[in-house]
């Protein structure tokens, strides 16, 4: 039982309690959460206090939402009240925010149960999940290979049927990349479309929330709940909100994709995957060419000396005084600080804060952050002249299938340039969403839809159409708990 909609109905009907239903998904998670590391934390106590209301609120007849009763799991740099939020890191140790996140008081207000805070790279910084102070994640369909990350997390506990649904963060592709190698639905929304409020922040300028599951349909549910204007967000978009849900009508004959061919460079299992689905599209009635986007091929540099300036800026406040680890052998105030930063900071965190730091230098400001910014204005020009033409951008979400363990996280350049497919859609502040479309070796293959800002009634739509005349999102992995 993995579906909201399922879920909702058997609720109402009584043929579950919340509580039951809250008590078998921990009993997953308490079993296979240890063989993958999914998990920082879990909160099994207020997790079935939150089931014993909802079973209260269904016993006194009232109506309950799509999302009442159902287990989730959040991203452990989303803050949650009382509930410790460490950013994979062991500055923040025991850390425990005293306000929630905007989506999470959504959520709440929606009915949902949090079972625990999801593993991550260390403050979002990786795309193996490696780089956590609380362990590695593995993939749970091949323990010996990366989930993906930094929300690896988040994406493997949805595979592993951990949780019905989870939330993640995407800077880079931390959403949209995991996804992909896990095998799960994952949504990078429009930048401003969901709050960062409570979100503590890498790179402001790229972060946003999404949600992860194990279905189009789940997806969008939990999108149309935690999207939305906040006061409490700057950046937030104040526009009228909409329904991806309601837009979920599958047919997309006459619907123009164009396929760029700078994406199209790697492993030609996954290529020869994501064409077999492309055909899938024209069978369905779709008008699929192959188009450009010729600045590509700046996109690595610009987001890595943009996010890193900004991640130096954001992370200076972790610095030993106002909250979060201390290093309390020092006596001098600034040896503190310096102390504290290297003691309990990870190696990746360092790397790139001193290249943000370098690269927002008087000497070095106008030869690298300026000249990503041009570049970063450049590659929206180039998004905008493709969605003149094409309703939507079909790319693979990375250039690999999931690597193994430990096989690129000695060497950054090889890390970074696995985020080729992703990277460009935060620069530009689009929104894309993933869907598994095939396997190659036996592993999942991720599919990256790609739509104008604000457009993702459409990518919702484009991507249930595959969904329903397809059935890879039926599968799952061995380790897997049966429900």
């Amino acid at each position: 039982m993995s579906k909201i909609r399922e879920i909702n109905t058997k609720l109402n009907s009584k043929e579950i309690s919340a509580v039951e239903l809250t008590t078998i998904y921990l009993d997953n998670l308490e079993k296979t959460s240890s063989i993958i590391g999914s998990y920082i934390s879990t909160t099994k106590k207020e997790a079935l206090a939150k089931a014993k209301m909802v079973d209260a609120q269904i016993a006194k007849g009232e109506e309950i939402g799509l999302l009442a009763g159902v287990p989730m799991g959040i991203k452990d740099n989303i803050s949650t009240t009382g509930i410790e939020t460490t950013c994979g890191s062991k500055i923040l140790a025991g850390y425990k925010p005293i306000y929630n996140a905007t989506v999470v008081e959504r959520l709440y207000a929606a009915g949902g149960i949090i079972l625990g805070k999801c593993n991550m790279d260390e403050f979002a910084m990786g795309s193996s999940n490696e780089n956590s102070a609380y362990g590695i994640v593995k993939n749970p369909w091949d323990l010996t290979r990366v989930p993906g990350g930094s929300s690896g997390g988040s994406a493997a506990t949805v595979a592993a049927r951990e949780v019905v649904f989870s939330l993640g963060s995407d800077t880079g592709g931390s959403i949209r990349q995991p996804a992909g190698f896990c095998g799960v639905v994952g949504m990078k929304p429009t930048y401003g479309r969901v709050s960062r409020y409570g979100l503590i922040a890498y790179a402001s300028s790229l972060d946003q929330i999404g949600p992860m599951a194990n279905s189009v349909e789940d997806c969008a549910i939990v999108h149309d709940i935690i999207s939305g204007y906040d006061r409490l967000d700057s950046t937030s978009a104040n526009m009228k909100a909409t329904s991806t849900l309601a837009a979920l009508t599958k047919d997309i004959k006459g619907l123009k994709i164009g396929i760029p061919k700078e994406y199209f460079q790697g492993d030609e299992k996954v290529l020869a995957t994501i064409r077999k689905a492309l055909a899938k599209y024209e069978e369905l009635g779709a008008i699929v060419e192959e188009t450009s986007l010729p600045n590509t091929e700046y996109a690595l540099a610009a987001y890595y000396i943009i996010a890193s300036a900004e991640a130096s800026s954001n992370l200076a406040r972790f610095d030993g005084v106002r909250y979060g680890a201390r290093d309390g052998s020092k006596k001098d105030v600034t040896e503190m600080m310096s102390g504290t930063r290297d003691k309990f900071f990870g190696q990746e965190v360092k790397k790139r804060i001193m290249i943000g730091t370098y690269a927002l230098s008087s000497g070095y400001y106008d030869a690298y952050y300026l000249k990503a910014l041009k570049a970063r204005t450049i590659l929206k020009r180039d998004f905008d002249q493709a969605f003149a033409k094409y309703d939507v951008l079909i790319t693979p979400i990375a250039p690999t299938l999931p690597f193994k363990l430990g096989e690129n996280i000695k060497d950054s350049i090889t890390m970074y340039l696995g985020d080729i497919c992703t990277v460009t859609i935060n620069l530009v502040g689009i929104p894309g969403i993933t869907i598994p479309c095939g396997f190659a070796d036996g592993l999942p293959v991720g599919m990256q839809i790609l739509g104008k800002p604000f457009s993702e009634e459409l990518l919702f739509n484009v991507a249930h159409s595959f969904e329903q005349n397809t059935n890879y999102n039926s599968f799952k992995p061995e380790v897997a708990i049966n429900e």
